[in-house]
């Protein structure tokens, strides 16, 4: 038996990409910046070593999430690891990307103007729901 899961966060590094197959499948790319902290060994500074991911999500899913997935938002991901090997210019070519299955906002929700993240929205207090609270706490016995 073998476990092929991978979880990870961090920074889209491009807007995420949506082709179509020939079969009608839709297929979303994007990648994903994840930092490593390391010490250098000459300057015993501590540095940050990026990694990047080639991310996928297949279906009507990644329809409904491209607009949302642009370059600097923060996700969090899980997913399986898949290697692809393929042959350019003569010459052998591999890389290991990530089969998302779950994928979390991180970050803010962008604003209309497009200028940068804003803040979600905080409902107005409803004051039926603060006084029905009031009622209820003093009615708790202890």
């Amino acid at each position: 038996m073998s476990i092929n899961r991978v979880a990870i966060s961090g920074n889209l590094t491009r807007d995420a990409e949506l082709r179509t197959t020939q079969g009608g499948m839709s297929i979303l790319d994007f990648g994903v910046a994840v930092n490593d902290r390391r010490k250098n060994q000459q300057t015993g500074e501590w540095e940050d070593c990026p990694n990047f991911v080639d991310c996928t999500v297949f279906g009507t899913r990644g329809e409904k999430l491209q607009p949302y997935l642009t370059k600097g938002s923060k996700v969090a991901l899980e997913g399986k690891l898949r290697y692809r090997s393929w042959e350019s210019g003569g010459q052998r070519r591999s890389k290991l990307g990530v089969i998302v299955d779950d994928l979390e906002f991180m970050s803010s929700r962008r604003d209309d103007a497009g200028s940068g993240y804003a803040p979600r929205p905080v409902p107005a207090a409803d004051p039926a729901i603060d006084a029905a609270a009031s009622v209820y706490d003093e009615d708790i016995p202890f």
